[in-house]
C-alpha cells in the first residue's frame, strides 16, 4: 500500500492493542514524547510538572474512558516511555492551551449533497511543520471485532478517523475563557472514546457528557444502512458546555471559532484571524448541486487568505511557537469506510491515497 506516511495495524483487547502500537512505533513515540516536552518547557512546565498533570489527565481518563485508558497504559508499556508522559502527551492542548494557534478547516456533506449519493467528511490537518515527521495512521481491531482507522501523532490514540460502523469524525481546535479547568478527559482521549461508539447518539453522548478541560470542535458523521440517509452534526464543546450546528442546504463547514455556542468568551475574538472567514468560504465554495470529492479536495487546497488560507502555508509565523502549515489532507466516504489521504500543503498534493477497512488486517 502505498502511502505518504506510517501505517500501523493492531488487534486484540485495548490493552494488546496498545501495547502492540507502542512497540511498532517506539522510536516515533519516543522522539515526539521529547519533542513535546521541549514544547511544554518553552511553556513553562518542567518534567516533574508535565508528569503530575499527566497523573491527574490519567485518573481522569480511567475514570470516564477506562478502555481509552487501557489503550494509552499499553501505549506506555510497548514504547517504553513513563505512563504520566504518554497521557500529557494525549492532553497536550490543554498544556498548550490559550496560545492562540489555529488548527484546521473541516467540512461535512450529507448524502444528499454529494454527486456519490454518499455521506463525506474531510479536513485540513493546520498544526507546527515540526510535527510531520511524528505522524502515523494508526488502524486497531479489539476483541469485539470494531475496527478504527485514524490519522494520530505517535503516541496519540486518534485525529481525524472512522470505524467500520461508518461513524467518522473530523476535528478543529477552539479556545474560550473556560480553557484550563482541572479534571478533564484530554482532548484526544475524548475523539478516541467517540471513535469507540457504534452509533451516532451515543458518540454525541460522550461527546457531551465527557467533562472537559479544553474546548474542541468535533464534526461528527455517520453512514446508515442501504437506503437510509446518513448524518452530519457539528458540536462545539467547552468546559460545561455545547454548542450544535446541523447542516445547511446539506453542508456543515468550521474552522476555529465558535459559531454556535454563545455562553463561552472565545478568545480568538481578541486575537483575531482567518478563522473568521475559512469556514464561511469553505461554505461558498461548496455550492455545486453535486458535490464530487474532487469538488471537496479544491476547497482544501484553495487559497483564498494565503498563506493563513484553507490551505495553510508556513510562511508568515511572527513567532517559532506561532507557525503552522496543512500537514496532511484526509477526506472520509463513510458509505465505503474509504480514508483519502494527502500529504500538504493539500495544493502541492500529486495525489489522495486511499486506504479501505476492507483492505486492512489481510
Amino acid at each position: 500500500m502505498n502511502l505518504p506516511l506510517p501505517l500501523i495495524e493492531v488487534e486484540g483487547t485495548p490493552g494488546e492493542c496498545g501495547v502492540a502500537y507502542g512497540a511498532a512505533a517506539r522510536p516515533l513515540i519516543a522522539a515526539n514524547t521529547a519533542n513535546y516536552l521541549e514544547r511544554f518547557a518553552a511553556t513553562g512546565l518542567d518534567r516533574p510538572a508535565v508528569r503530575r498533570a499527566g497523573s491527574l489527565f490519567r485518573a481522569a481518563s480511567r475514570q470516564h474512558a477506562p478502555r481509552v485508558a487501557d489503550l494509552l497504559d499499553g501505549v506506555a508499556e510497548g514504547a517504553g516511555v513513563p505512563v504520566e508522559e504518554i497521557y500529557a502527551l494525549n492532553a497536550r492542548t490543554e498544556l498548550l492551551y490559550g496560545n492562540g494557534a489555529s488548527e484546521c478547516t473541516s467540512i461535512g456533506v450529507l448524502d444528499t449533497r454529494t454527486a456519490s449519493g454518499h455521506t463525506i467528511l474531510a479536513q485540513n490537518w493546520d498544526w507546527h511543520p515540526a510535527q510531520r515527521p511524528y505522524t502515523l495512521l494508526l488502524a486497531t481491531r479489539d476483541e469485539r471485532g470494531s475496527t478504527v482507522l485514524t490519522l494520530t501523532e505517535a503516541g496519540m490514540l486518534a485525529k481525524a478517523g472512522f470505524n467500520d460502523a461508518g461513524l467518522g469524525v473530523c476535528v478543529n481546535m477552539l479556545t474560550s475563557d473556560r480553557d484550563g479547568r482541572p479534571g478533564g478527559v484530554p482532548y484526544h482521549v475524548l475523539l478516541r472514546a467517540v471513535l469507540e461508539q457504534r452509533v451516532l447518539g451515543s458518540a454525541l453522548r460522550v461527546a457531551c457528557s465527557s467533562p472537559r478541560s479544553a474546548s474542541i470542535n468535533l464534526l461528527l458523521g455517520q453512514a446508515f444502512a442501504a437506503g437510509v440517509p446518513g448524518e452530519v452534526v457539528d458540536l462545539e464543546v467547552a468546559p460545561g458546555d455545547v454548542g450544535v450546528l446541523n447542516p445547511a442546504d446539506g453542508v456543515v463547514t468550521h474552522a476555529n471559532h465558535f459559531e454556535a455556542l454563545s455562553t463561552v468568551h472565545d478568545t480568538l475574538r481578541d486575537l483575531g484571524g482567518s478563522s473568521f472567514f475559512r469556514s464561511a468560504r469553505a461554505r461558498r465554495l461548496l455550492g455545486a448541486p453535486a458535490i464530487t470529492e474532487k469538488d471537496i479536495q479544491g476547497v482544501l487546497a484553495d487559497h483564498g487568505g494565503h498563506p493563513q488560507s484553507i490551505c495553510r502555508h508556513d510562511a508568515d509565523a511572527p513567532t517559532e511557537e506561532d507557525r503552522s502549515e496543512s500537514l496532511y489532507a484526509v477526506v472520509l466516504d463513510l458509505d465505503e469506510r474509504r480514508m483519502s489521504i494527502a500529504a500538504g500543503p493539500p495544493c502541492q498534493a500529486d495525489t489522495y491515497h486511499e486506504i479501505r477497512l476492507s483492505g486492512l488486517f489481510t
